[in-house]
């Protein structure tokens, strides 16, 4: 998953980086409220994690940011030093999903960073994924659309998978490019245009059928379930 976080301390941000990172997440840190949201505007992220004073932008101000530029209910959690009752409250109710007080402890930063993906994105964790009439076997990495299997290559099925596990959000050109390829290969981005064309056309993603594959200009691709009346 790709977590953003936002902590202005050095020491701090490397130790939530590295808890993080050895749990198999991927983390871009940010040491102002500003290069966050400009950022965010740019890319997509599965998880936001932020401390409350920061330069420039303090953290409930970044909050408010994300709940109204952020389409998709990304997760929130502060991490911060503020731990009055009046901190908590008035960051749950502008949107935070949970509070956390420094010091980081490992286990309990993992098991509350998990609860929050579990919730928000729990199709990831099954075996199967369903939505007629497509259905992946995610074991066995095939793909069946109305009862006949799809040929798709290894990184056709990845790209599929990815889509509908984020049905409706719209994902960044380097999310998709991370996920489906990975941080660590450079793939030209006509590459991911390529793929996507092939799985539109493959799967038959088209709004008489009842889901839309679309590019947004500049930013990345979002594939939408229509209503019947759509």
């Amino acid at each position: 998953m790709r977590i953003a976080i936002l902590e202005d301390d050095p020491e701090q941000s490397a130790l939530i980086v590295s808890h993080l990172s050895d749990a198999g997440h991927d983390c871009y840190a940010f040491a102002s409220g500003k290069t966050l949201t400009h950022a965010a505007s740019r890319e997509s992220y599965d998880l936001f994690l932020l401390d409350w004073q920061v330069p420039d932008l303090t953290g409930e101000e970044v909050l408010r940011w994300i709940r109204s530029h952020v389409t998709s209910p990304v997760p929130v959690m502060f991490v911060t030093n503020r731990d009055t009752e009046t901190d908590i409250v008035a960051a749950l109710s502008q949107g935070a999903d949970d509070y956390m007080k420094k010091p980081v402890g490992r286990a309990e930063l993992l098991a509350r960073v998990s609860a929050l993906l579990r919730r928000a994105y729990p199709q990831k964790s099954a075996d199967t994924l369903v939505f007629a009439p497509y259905q992946f076997d995610i074991r066995n990495q095939t793909l069946d659309v109305g009862g006949k299997l799809v040929e798709l290559t290894q990184k056709e099925f990845d790209l599929a998978l990815f889509l509908f596990q984020n049905l409706g959000r719209l994902l960044s050109r380097g999310h998709i490019l991370e996920a489906v390829w990975g941080r660590a290969i450079d793939v030209p981005s006509r590459t991911m245009d390529t793929h996507v064309s092939r799985i539109r056309t493959k799967l038959n993603l088209r709004p008489e059928n009842g889901f839309k594959l679309t590019p947004v200009y500049n930013y990345g691709y979002r594939l939408e379930q229509l209503k019947a009346s759509e």
